[in-house]
């Protein structure tokens, strides 16, 4: 993957029907994607080498960054959303490489501000159902 642009990644919400709103860039971010393992291991493993039970266990998505929210009505938005404690569908866009989409929550919403400077965000998201992932 050749070096992308960091101001087009993108958080977008679900606008209710069949598209999605852009309401902020991110200017850092992390992106993880986790399972859990199941373990049935037993006396008789080979070697008492640990065994994992494939394609088990739960899986999970968790996005944090940092950055600026699109306009004040997106920002309110967001702030709602987050006091609100909905679920709602999103669609996280990485740049020329592909897009997230499905269920998050808000886990975290955090607003800082230099003196001279813009009022920046960090938000963190929690995956809340499956999720899909669609190559562009």
């Amino acid at each position: 993957m050749p070096a992308q642009k960091g101001k087009d990644l993108l958080i977008k919400v679900g606008d209710g029907g069949t598209g999605f709103v852009t309401v902020a860039g991110l200017r850092t971010r992390q992106i993880a994607f986790n399972a859990e393992t199941v373990d049935v291991t037993h006396t008789e493993s080979a070697g008492r080498w640990s065994e994992l039970l494939a394609s088990m266990g739960v899986r999970r998505a968790s996005i944090s960054g940092s950055g600026v929210f699109k306009d004040e009505a997106s920002d309110a938005r967001m702030r709602q959303v987050f006091f609100d404690g909905d679920i709602l569908a999103y669609q996280i866009v990485i740049p020329d490489f592909g897009r997230i989409e499905g269920p998050f929550q808000i886990t975290s919403l955090e607003y800082r501000g230099d003196h001279a400077g813009e009022v920046t965000f960090e938000m963190a998201f929690e995956s809340a159902g499956a999720l899909a992932f669609v190559v562009v």
